[in-house]
């Protein structure tokens, strides 16, 4: 992709510096900042999560009964596509494709490289294994887990902005991002100091500010039997295709476009294919967030501190001999 250099940008008075370290030492351990703000997000989910299902009547934390299989998958799920779409990056003369002691393999995840779609096709498969295992109604789940998994999404952007990747086309906006001339992914051509669109910040706002409208439309239509799910897929894939369009980190290109953004376009489309079908198939609301069969027993230990729960403590009934 060419650029023309754009010397006036290198005294743009505002911009956005990237940070000056992407990870720190304890003591032989190497803590990533990205690995941080993956966990992060990943937490803030689980906490969401918890609280949405438990107001829907499921009981307390058994979304971490889910999440243990779910989690896994979902990184798993990120870094095979991430792979698979950016071959270059692994395999080839040269390429460090197998070996995790060196830099580059397939499976240092903690030196960048997860995508989204693939967490979700990955995490949909434990979730379905988990909701399963645990009786919870896997749309119900989705529903639930919508608001949650955008905010770990933007939580986890930062990852991005630590690693000094994943910018965009150059800009003389004043929030331009300044990317050091030195990093590999610095296009050839450009003078020192160019800023670029910090694609990363665009994508957090617009999760934080889906996150608000899907945590209101949950609220405000009871958006249940998948169908929040369905507005979290439209919302994040019609995002994505724009910031994938001005993003210039190498990426296969399929019929012109970029594999992401053939990822975000399914990712609409399936979006309201559920909408639509789930809105046909179940107009009312959902009867239980368990599957018919399986809901708990509610003599759980929490319910010990009040001994009316499991004492009886009624008048004893009047007898016909009284009357």
């Amino acid at each position: 992709m060419p650029f023309a250099p754009l010397s006036s940008l290198s005294i743009v008075p505002a911009s956005i510096p990237s940070p000056p370290v992407s990870s720190f030492q304890i003591g032989p351990l190497t803590i990533h900042f990205y690995a941080l703000c993956i966990i992060a997000g990943i937490i803030a989910a689980v906490l969401l999560t918890n609280h949405r299902l438990t107001r829907r009547g499921a009981e307390n934390w058994v979304v971490i009964d889910i999440a243990i299989i779910a989690v896994p998958l979902g990184i798993i799920g990120a870094r095979i596509f991430h792979v698979l779409t950016h071959p270059n990056f692994y395999f080839g003369e040269g390429r460090n494709t197998w070996n995790p002691f060196e830099p580059g393999s397939v499976w240092a995840i903690w030196e960048g490289g997860i995508a989204i779609f693939g967490a979700l096709l990955g995490g949909a498969v434990g979730a379905w294994l988990g909701c399963r295992w645990t009786g919870i109604r896997f749309w119900t789940f989705a529903d639930a887990l919508a608001p949650g998994i955008l905010l770990a999404q933007a939580m986890g952007r930062f990852g991005n902005w630590f690693n000094h990747e994943l910018f965009g086309l150059p800009t003389d906006l004043p929030w331009g991002l300044e990317i050091e001339s030195t990093n590999s992914a610095f296009p050839p051509g450009l003078a020192e100091g160019t800023l670029f669109h910090p694609t990363f910040l665009y994508e957090v706002l617009w999760n934080g500010l889906g996150v608000i409208v899907l945590l209101w439309l949950g609220r405000r239509l009871s958006m249940q039997w998948g169908r929040l799910f369905a507005v979290y897929l439209i919302w994040y894939s019609a995002g994505r295709i724009v910031w994938e369009s001005i993003r210039i980190d190498p990426s296969e290109v399929l019929l012109g476009l970029r594999s992401n953004v053939w990822a975000a376009i399914i990712g609409v489309v399936v979006g309201i294919v559920i909408l639509i079908v789930q809105s046909r198939r179940h107009p009312g609301v959902e009867p239980s967030p368990y599957v018919r069969g399986r809901e708990p027993e509610r003599d759980d230990v929490e319910s010990q501190d009040n001994s009316s729960d499991f004492v009886d403590v009624s008048e004893p009934p009047v007898s016909a001999e009284a009357n």
